[in-house]
């Protein structure tokens, strides 16, 4: 049996915990505009965070893809606030490739996927 990292966990969680706080904050808006077009793409945002995160406790390489372009996203959109926000994400982007892609990580979506018959 192929055990998870404990560096994959937590970051599964994060972004599990990320986007669905960011969905509840969000989906507090939907009254203040007759048709939200933009509240409706940050919702989905927020759902592919939820998605790479239960995905990726459950072992699919995919999902640790998904969730690093979804990070990438962040570092573009931060490009157009503030220097912090471009250099924390870009800080997050390059912690959690790292620890994705370490060894054990590669080893443990590996693992999955030869369990789950190549998905």
């Amino acid at each position: 049996m192929n055990t998870r990292p404990v560096s994959v966990t937590i970051i599964g969680l994060v972004f599990i915990a990320a986007g669905a706080i960011g969905l509840i904050y969000h989906l507090t808006e939907f009254r203040a505009q007759p048709f939200p077009y933009d509240l409706l793409w940050i919702s989905f945002v927020r759902l592919i965070a939820i998605i790479s995160g239960v995905y990726m406790l459950r072992g699919h390489n995919w999902a640790r893809w998904l969730a690093l372009g979804w990070i990438a996203f962040h570092v573009i959109l931060s490009a157009f606030h503030s220097v912090f926000e471009l250099a924390l994400h870009g800080v997050l982007l390059a912690a959690f490739a790292y620890l994705l892609f370490r060894v054990p990580a590669t080893r443990y979506f590996r693992g999955a996927e030869a369990r789950a018959g190549g998905l």
